[in-house]
C-alpha cells in the first residue's frame, strides 16, 4: 500500500519484541505476541512544545523534548515488558506481586540503572583525568574525559550487542529505521520495499547521544576556563555540578543540531559531523525480518492514523 506523504515528522524507539511510534497527534506501541499476533495500545499525545510558546522556543524546545521521550520511552518499555511478560513466565510458577512490590521494584532497577550510568559516563571520566594532573588543562582535561566518556559508551553498546535479547532489540530498531525510511520516500508500506532502505537514520538517538557527546566537550572547555580563570581549578564533585547544570543548555544545542543536520544531510560537514552516531548504529541497528518490518509499519500507521486493516493480525488493547 502507497501513502502519500505528508510533511511531518515521524520516529520512535524499538521496545521489547516491538517498536513504538511518535506522529504528530498519536503514539503507538506495537508488540508482538508469542501467538504471531501483534497488539497494539494508541494515545493521543501533543507535545508541551507546541502547547506552550515559551517551551516551544529554540534551544529550550530541545530539552523539553528530551525530557518527553525520556518518559514515554520508560512508559512504552514497561508495556512491553509488560506483555513479553505474559508470554515468557509460565502461569503454573508466576508469583503474583502486588502493585507497590512492582512500583518498588521498578524504582529501584532505574536507581541502579542511572547509577551505573553516572559512574561509567561521568564520575569515572573526571576521576581519570584527576589521577593524572588534567584538572588545570581545561581544553585537553574535557578532550580526555570525553574520549573516555565516548569510549567507554562504544563498548558498552558493543558489549550488551551481544546479548541475545539485546539483539532483538536492536533489530525492530533496524525495522524502525527502515519504515521511517520509506514513509519518508514515499515508499511502499510492504516488507519488501521497505527492507531495501538503510537501517541506519541521521535523527536516530544513537546520533543525538553522539552530538551531545561533542557539544559537551566543547561547552565545558569554555566554562572551565571561565572558572579557572577566575577562581582557580575546581574541586572534582563542584565540577561535576556545574557541568550537570549545563546539561539542559548543551541537550537543547544538539537537538537544534541534529534537526538542521538531518534537513541537510547531504552537505559535507553535516556528513562529517552526523558520521560518528551513524557508525554506532552499524551496532545499534541490525537487518530486522519482514515480521519484524510489519510490527514497525503497524505501530507507525496507528501512529499517523492511516488504515491498517489490510494487517489481519493486529489487536486494539483499549487504555485503561
Amino acid at each position: 500500500m502507497k501513502i502519500e506523504k505528508k510533511t511531518i515528522e515521524i520516529g520512535g524507539q524499538a521496545v521489547i519484541e516491538g517498536v513504538m511510534m511518535r506522529g504528530p497527534e498519536h503514539l503507538a506501541t506495537a508488540v508482538r505476541r508469542k501467538d504471531k499476533t501483534i497488539e497494539v495500545i494508541k494515545e493521543p499525545f501533543t507535545s508541551v512544545t507546541k502547547k506552550k510558546t515559551f517551551l516551544g522556543l529554540p534551544v529550550i524546545r530541545g530539552f523539553v523534548s528530551l525530557v518527553e521521550m525520556l518518559i514515554i520511552g520508560f512508559k512504552s518499555l514497561n508495556y512491553s515488558a509488560s506483555r513479553a511478560e505474559l508470554d515468557w513466565v509460565d502461569e503454573s510458577k508466576k508469583i503474583t506481586k502486588s502493585d507497590s512490590r512492582k512500583k518498588t521494584e521498578e524504582i529501584f532497577s532505574y536507581i541502579l540503572a542511572f547509577g551505573l550510568a553516572f559512574l561509567l559516563f561521568v564520575y569515572l571520566p573526571y576521576q581519570l583525568a584527576y589521577w593524572i594532573k588534567l584538572d588545570k588543562g581545561n581544553i585537553y582535561f574535557n578532550l580526555f574525559s570525553g574520549a573516555i566518556r565516548i569510549l567507554f559508551f562504544v563498548i558498552y553498546v558493543w558489549i550488551i550487542s551481544q546479548m541475545k535479547d539485546i539483539k532483538r532489540i536492536f533489530q525492530y530498531h533496524g525495522a524502525e529505521h527502515k519504515s521511517v525510511y520509506a514513509y519518508e520516500n514515499n515508499s511502499e508500506l510492504t516488507s519488501e520495499d521497505i527492507q531495501k532502505f538503510s537501517t541506519r537514520h541521521p535523527r536516530c538517538g544513537t546520533s543525538f547521544i553522539f552530538i551531545v557527546l561533542l557539544i559537551a566537550i566543547a561547552i565545558f572547555s569554555i566554562v572551565d576556563t571561565l572558572v579557572v580563570r577566575f577562581w582557580g581549578a575546581p574541586q572534582l564533585f563542584i565540577r561535576l555540578g556545574y557541568h550537570f547544570l549545563l546539561m539542559p543548555f548543551i541537550s537543547g544545542i544538539s537537538y537544534e543540531i541534529l534537526k538542521l543536520s538531518s534537513k541537510n544531510i547531504n552537505h559535507p560537514l553535516v556528513r562529517i559531523f552526523t558520521w560518528p552516531g551513524l557508525s554506532l548504529q552499524r551496532i545499534t541497528t541490525q537487518p530486522p525480518n519482514n515480521e519484524q518490518i510489519e510490527v514497525a509499519v503497524v505501530a507507525m500507521k496507528c501512529a499517523l492514523n492511516i488504515d491498517f486493516s489490510d494487517h489481519e493480525n493486529v489487536v486494539i488493547i483499549p487504555q485503561k
